[in-house]
């Protein structure tokens, strides 16, 4: 078994952003020297995380609506009592969407199903630039 690094950067504009990274992973896939295994997709850091979805214009809509519902921005947050950041929320939402991803893939390309892109959300309130760690592992 053979492991890779790579790592993908990108910069935000912040609050919900939801970024299709499918067309990143899979080029990293096909620059390394592995062919066949899993990758696993993973952000550092508490306000951000990985999913999977059909990245279509009604599903980036969505989303960020059923955050909201789920983890509204206008409630008191103890997080922001002690910082004063005003992103208890953020770190809910993150909490909950969670930082990482694994997916098989065959040939050098992601298993996905056909309506199904691997997407980076930016929780936090503001701009960020983020690191992307791809950890790739197979033969």
């Amino acid at each position: 078994m053979n492991v890779e690094t790579k790592e993908l950067q990108l910069n935000t504009r912040g609050e919900v952003e939801l970024i299709d990274i499918t067309v990143n992973v899979n080029r990293a896939l096909s620059e390394s020297t592995i062919k066949d295994g899993i990758v696993t997709i993973f952000v550092p850091g508490s306000t951000g995380a990985i999913t999977t979805l059909e990245y279509e214009p009604g599903l980036l809509q969505d989303l960020p609506n059923a955050l909201e519902r789920l983890f509204p921005k206008g409630i008191a947050y103890e997080h922001e009592f002690r910082w004063h950041d005003g992103n208890g929320h953020s770190h809910v939402r993150a909490a909950f969407l969670g930082p990482s991803l694994t997916v098989p893939f065959k040939d050098k390309r992601l298993m996905l199903g056909t309506w199904q892109q691997v997407v980076f959300i930016e929780l936090d309130n503001k701009r960020r630039s983020r690191r992307i760690i791809l950890q790739i592992l197979g033969s």
